[in-house]
C-alpha cells in the first residue's frame, strides 16, 4: 500500500498526488508500488527494496541525491503462534524534497504520525521529523516491554500449579520476543552513534536535544530488556523445577495409594488359591473370614499411619 501526506496547521493530512506530497508512506508495497516511486523520485529500486528484508539490520547509507536509514521497529502480533513480539526493518529514505518510509508492517510508529498524536511533526523538517521516528520507536519498545513484563507476571501466576507445558512454552515465546527486541535494540544504538558522526545529520540546538532524549530512551530501552530478559530466563528454570516437583508429587501420591489397595488385595488374594490355608475348615470358616478381614483393616490402617509419619503422601 502507498500513501501520500503532507503537513498543514492541523498536522499531517492525506494527499491524493505525489507533487503535493512531503511524506511517501510504503506498507508492504507490491513491486508495481516500488517501481513507481522509484522512477518518479530517480532512486534504485533495489534502495527502497532493502527494508523489505525481514533480517536486514540497522544502518544508514548516503547516496547522490538521498539518505538511507534504517532501523528496526517492535511489532506487535496478537494472533502469532509462537511469539508475539518481534521487529521488522523500517527504511527511511531523505531526499531534498520529502521522505520516504517504506516497511513491510503496520507499526504503531508510524501509525502515531499518520494519526497526528505526535506534536509538532511535520515531514518537511526532515531531520528533526526522523529523530522523531526514533523517539517514538523508542517509546514503543518501552511501552511493549512492560507488556511483556506483566504478560510474564501473569504466566507466572498460572505456572504455580501447573503440570503442563503450555504456560512454560509462553515463557518462552516473552524470552524470544524480549532478545528479539535486546539484538535490535543494539544495532538501532549502533546507528544512532554513527548519525552522531554524520556530516549529513548536522543538527541545531534544539534537534540536538531531540537527538540526546533518543539515545537516552534507546538506552533505557536496552537495559530494561536486559534486565527483564534475565529475570524471564532465572525464572523458567525456576518453573520447569516446579512443573517436575509438582509431577513428581502426583506421581508420588499414586504410587503410595497403590501400595496401600495392594496390601489388602494380597491378603484376599491368597485366600484364592486352590491349596489349604488357615481358617478354611468349614467349623471355623465365619470366624476365618472375620480375622483375616479384621487383619487385613488393621494392618493397612497401620500401613497408612507409617506412610504418614514419614511423609509419603
Amino acid at each position: 500500500m502507498i500513501a501520500f501526506y503532507t503537513a498543514c496547521e492541523q498536522g499531517i493530512v492525506p494527499v491524493a498526488e505525489l507533487p503535493a506530497a512531503s511524506w511517501i508512506n510504503l506498507t508492504n508495497p507490491t513491486y508495481e508500488e516500488l517501481h513507481t516511486v522509484s522512477q518518479s523520485l530517480s532512486l534504485s529500486l533495489e534502495l527502497l527494496s532493502d527494508a523489505l528484508d525481514i533480517d536486514e539490520r540497522a544502518r544508514c547509507e548516503a547516496g547522490d541525491n538521498y539518505f538511507m536509514i534504517i532501523i528496526r521497529i517492535p511489532v506487535h502480533d496478537t494472533a502469532g503462534p509462537h511469539v508475539m513480539f518481534y521487529t521488522v526493518p523500517l527504511g527511511i529514505v531523505i531526499t531534498p524534497t520529502l521522505v520516504i518510509t517504506v516497511c513491510r508492517r503496520e507499526s504503531d510508529v508510524l501509525d502515531s504520525f499518520i494519526h497526528n498524536k505526535i506534536r509538532g511533526a511535520n515531514p518537511a523538517h526532515c531531520r528533526r521529523f526522523v529523530l522523531q521516528i526514533f523517539l517514538r520507536t523508542a517509546l514503543v519498545y518501552l511501552r511493549d516491554l512492560k507488556e511483556i513484563n506483566t504478560n510474564a507476571s501473569l504466566v507466572q501466576e498460572k505456572l504455580h500449579r501447573s503440570m503442563v507445558n503450555k504456560h512454560l512454552l509462553g515463557l518462552l515465546a516473552l524470552e524470544k520476543s524480549l532478545v528479539f527486541f535486546t539484538t535490535s535494540l543494539r544495532s538501532n544504538e549502533l546507528m544512532i552513534e554513527r548519525l552522531r558522526k554524520t556530516p549529513f545529520f548536522s543538527l541545531d540546538p534544539q534537534e540536538q536535544d531531540l537527538f540526546e532524549d533518543v539515545a537516552v530512551e534507546n538506552r533505557q530501552a536496552i537495559e530494561m530488556a536486559n534486565i527483564y530478559n534475565n529475570i524471564l530466563a532465572g525464572m523458567m528454570d525456576a518453573f520447569a523445577s516446579i512443573i517436575n516437583n509438582n509431577v513428581n508429587a502426583v506421581l508420588k501420591l499414586l504410587t503410595s495409594i497403590t501400595i496401600i489397595v495392594a496390601w489388602p488385595t494380597l491378603i484376599f488374594s491368597m485366600y484364592g488359591m486352590n491349596v489349604k490355608l488357615p481358617f478354611q475348615e468349614p467349623q471355623e470358616s465365619y470366624l476365618g473370614f472375620s480375622i483375616v478381614m479384621i487383619f487385613s483393616i488393621v494392618s493397612t490402617i497401620a500401613l497408612v499411619y507409617v506412610f504418614i509419619k514419614r511423609r509419603w503422601f
